[in-house]
């Protein structure tokens, strides 16, 4: 990468080996003598954050880029006698892996608590899968990544999974009265928690593209007596199945020759485009919500873009506000909108029942399910 050499400009650019790396800061340790004039390319599924005496310039967006310091070869080497001929101009460059990373796990390593409205209070376990990608470099490489050389899907894997179970707890407990109305809600509250915790996400920099539950499984006793419950329901099923005969039967009449056949057959033709149009509904939403939208005023935006091209809201986040989440200026000490100090984090709270340490927006308590 031609960052060790004395007379020659370097040209500094990084290809991901492993799949696995978020980040990869240029020079990895320590940092560098970046020269005037250097050239760096930037891929496509890449951003670059250039950091110059310490503090966070700009980011940079795919493409090849000229970096301006002061660092002059030769010159330079002659002016920094007096630092051991190395240069007091320091330079780095953190390239971020702005691909999506997919089929990262989370899961409750202990079950949390779930007061259920029937059943009484049980314990579930949670697994299940999700994909993360990087939305906003300088605010990701300033509140998660620090001075490390290399940042990885598994240094940040174990965290977000911890995020999610809490606030999969909450949403659980607003929004399922009983596990026996769990079959079929999958899907349901997937959608419900993605929305819950874009805004933890947001405050690192991160988006959350997709998450699914792959299993909620109770104790085995309790699901001892939902097996013997779905038992109890065998004759309402039997309903539904004499429907589905008729329904059947429906259908291989339209198919039979003449009059009646046909005019069946029309009738069917006739339901086929409202049943498939939920499916259409449903695919440009999901295309929708692909989109990036300006957390102001939620106009789509360019990802490329710094400001918001309907409010003006500035796009790219440098740090945010640990109480209220307000964008903070580079170099600001207090948040305009609250006057919380920068950088100061918020205490997590704690369950007034049994005092166990949950997230600071947490509505249930993870180890007694009682509310907060």
């Amino acid at each position: 990468m031609g960052t060790n050499n004395i007379v020659f400009l370097e040209v500094i650019e990084w290809f991901d080996e492993t799949g696995k790396e978020i980040v990869h800061r240029i020079p990895e340790k320590g940092s560098g003598e970046i020269k005037y004039g250097a050239q760096m390319i930037v891929r496509e599924s890449q951003a670059a954050v250039f950091f110059y005496n310490g503090r966070a310039y700009d980011a940079f967006i795919h493409g090849r880029h000229t970096l301006t310091t002061a660092n002059i070869p030769i010159l330079t080497k002659v002016l920094s006698l007096p630092w051991g001929f190395t240069s007091p101009l320091r330079a780095e460059v953190y390239f971020v892996n702005m691909k999506v990373f997919t089929n990262l796990k989370w899961g409750t390593r202990d079950p949390v608590a779930f007061k259920d409205s029937k059943l009484g209070l049980i314990r579930l376990r949670a697994f299940g899968v999700f994909n993360i990608r990087v939305i906003q470099p300088v605010l990701f490489v300033n509140t998660l990544v620090g001075t490390q050389g290399i940042y990885t899907t598994e240094e940040i894997d174990e965290y977000l999974s911890r995020v999610i179970v809490s606030r999969f707890n909450d949403h659980l407990g607003d929004h399922l009265d009983t596990i026996l109305n769990l079959p079929g809600q999958y899907d349901k509250l997937s959608e419900g928690l993605i929305e819950r915790l874009q805004k933890d996400f947001s405050r690192y920099g991160l988006g959350l593209y997709n998450l699914y539950i792959v299993s909620i499984t109770p104790p085995p006793d309790v699901q001892k007596a939902i097996d013997d419950k779905s038992r109890l329901s065998m004759f309402d099923d039997l309903n539904r199945l004499l429907q589905m005969k008729a329904a059947m039967g429906m259908e291989k009449a339209s198919e039979s020759q003449g009059e009646a056949g046909a005019g069946l057959g029309m009738g069917l033709g006739f339901m086929m485009p409202a049943m498939f149009a939920d499916l259409f509904k449903n695919s440009h939403s999901l295309q929708a919500d692909e989109l990036f939208k300006c957390p102001d005023c939620q106009h789509p935006v360019p990802k490329e873009a710094k400001f918001c091209p309907d409010c003006g809201h500035q796009l790219l986040i440098f740090q945010q506000c640990s109480q209220c989440g307000k964008n903070l200026p580079p170099h600001g000490k207090f948040c305009p909108r609250c006057g919380q100090p920068a950088g100061q984090k918020t205490l997590s709270k704690r369950c007034p029942h049994c005092n166990t340490e949950n997230l600071s927006e947490s509505i249930y308590c993870n180890q007694c399910g009682e509310k907060i």
